[in-house]
């Protein structure tokens, strides 16, 4: 049975030595690069990179630099990526949290009109246009790195 996050932070919280927790828990870590976890997204979701890249706007050349590793995306090229599959909020919250960029904050405006754009069903020229229209920065033109 895997274990759940919380459950895997508290024993990492009560843990007496780090190399023990590693030992009891070497199951639990994910070693999954985003390339790969991008392309395992494709296969369980019976979609074509292509698709996926045409549908996020993403330049072709760049989209499969990006699930063949070659590239690593940056927060809003994820996010594109997100509306190209399409992903639910949450599953693009996993695809940000296991790339290391920060997750989407219902705080911040911008964030809170793609969270909006993604649980309405947005295409990413939608959400485009969502952005351009709350005089935010458009997904494309945003990449922090």
């Amino acid at each position: 049975m895997r274990k759940n996050t919380t459950r895997l932070l508290n024993e990492l919280k009560n843990a007496k030595s780090f190399v023990g927790f590693v030992d009891k828990n070497t199951d639990a870590f994910s070693d999954e690069s985003i390339s790969d976890y991008l392309q395992r997204l494709c296969f369980e979701r019976n979609v074509e990179l292509a698709q996926v890249i045409r549908r996020s706007g993403i330049d072709r050349t760049y989209g499969y630099q990006l699930f063949n590793g070659r590239r690593t995306p940056s927060r809003d090229k994820l996010i594109q990526l997100g509306f190209g599959f399409p992903l639910m909020f949450s599953e693009l919250q996993m695809l940000l949290r296991m790339a290391g960029k920060s997750q989407l904050y219902p705080r911040i405006r911008r964030d809170a009109a793609i969270i909006y754009g993604l649980n309405n069903n947005y295409t990413v020229t939608q959400m485009q246009e969502l952005l351009e229209e709350q005089e935010l920065p458009l997904l494309d033109k945003y990449d922090e790195k």
